[in-house]
């Protein structure tokens, strides 16, 4: 039996930030000291790195958690499903809800009791509950909905991605320009075809990896120290995904049966432009190949880093047309994959 995505749903918020809106932010390096280049040089550089022109930021009336229900009433829509059928409501986000203009982040109900709540399902039997895996939430989701279908314990998924990074970032950090805000849903069922998901691959590196992403005080060193903000080593991110996300994309591949000129798309974690072609550059150098042109669909340079909406927002993206040249079929084999704070690394390989 396979597990297939039979809806799909996402939620772009509408404020679009450009990288000419960072020109007046004072940017400082880790101590405090002035960071010693124009704005100009530094945005300029920053988007040649990563690709990214804009970012969404949600509007300040909306938290994580309306980011979610929203996506999920159209993930619903696309399945045409009730959701009183739905066993288990997973959202994976990272900082919970954080109203605008506040620095605390609340979980208190979780988020997916929240969704739950404004979808107005009266099932008690439809489980709710939040999953933090970094960056590779929406996919640890998945992976936890298909085990629940394979095991008889659930019919139906609802599995959100969803988070806004804007309310948590440092100003003063330029990484700050990286993140953006945004969710995407999908509901998982059993298949009855040949589509679904064919094999995936998980893992948790957790010794010198685990701090790479971390909570840390602002640059800025005139404000309170125990005020905390997204901190990252982008090197060592960088270092650490072209060493071991694609050979987990590789175990995933091998899983399935198939072969590397099989595969039609690879939705992968949209962190950065350089660092995710150079993964899927490494990943088809391990079979002696190069990437076909367009095999990677990105959404990076408008919508920026939404950190787990990102992959099922690109689904989603890619699903309705909104991504020149690029279109899913019926058949096509797809790897999703992704990489974030934990370090963690998951994947799985789709026949859509």
């Amino acid at each position: 039996m396979n597990i297939k995505i039979s809806g799909i749903g996402s939620y772009i918020p509408e404020k679009s930030i450009s990288n000419t809106d960072f020109i007046n932010h004072v940017f400082l390096n880790e101590d405090g000291s002035p960071f010693g280049h124009p704005n100009e040089v530094v945005v300029n550089k920053f988007k040649s790195i990563t690709g990214i022109e804009n970012r969404r930021y949600a509007n300040d009336q909306f938290t994580t958690s309306d980011l979610g229900y929203f996506a999920a009433q159209k993930a619903i829509a696309n399945a045409n499903i009730d959701p009183e059928t739905m066993d288990y409501i997973i959202f994976a986000h990272n900082f919970g809800d954080v109203k605008h203009g506040t620095i605390q982040s609340d979980m208190l109900p979780s988020l997916a009791t929240r969704v739950k709540n404004k979808l107005q399902i009266q099932n008690p039997k439809c489980v709710a509950y939040d999953l933090l895996f970094g960056c590779p939430g929406w996919i640890e989701g998945v992976l936890q909905a298909n085990a629940f279908i394979k095991s008889g314990m659930a019919k139906r998924c609802l599995v959100i991605g969803g988070e806004t990074l804007s309310r948590v970032v440092d100003d003063h950090d330029r990484d700050s320009m990286i993140y953006s805000d945004g969710a995407g849903a999908s509901i998982l069922e059993a298949s009855t075809d040949e589509s679904g998901m064919l094999s995936y691959e998980s893992a948790t590196f957790a010794n010198e990896e685990a701090g790479y992403l971390f909570f840390g005080k602002s640059y800025n060193t005139d404000l309170d120290p125990d005020t905390k903000y997204i901190k990252m080593y982008g090197r060592k991110i960088y270092e650490f995904a072209l060493s071991n996300v694609p050979a987990a994309m590789k175990s995933c591949l091998e899983k399935s049966g198939l072969g590397i000129d099989d595969v039609s798309k690879i939705l992968i974690h949209q962190a950065n432009e350089k660092m995710d072609e150079a993964i899927v550059h490494r990943f088809y150098k391990l079979y002696g190949k190069t990437p076909p042109k367009d095999v990677m669909p990105m959404s990076i340079h408008d919508l920026g880093n939404s950190s787990v909406a990102t992959v099922p927002t690109l689904f989603d993206q890619v699903l309705q047309g909104k991504i020149e040249n690029q279109e899913i079929n019926k058949g096509d084999v797809l790897i999703f994959a992704s990489v974030g704070a934990g370090m963690n690394i998951n994947a799985f390989v789709y026949r859509y």
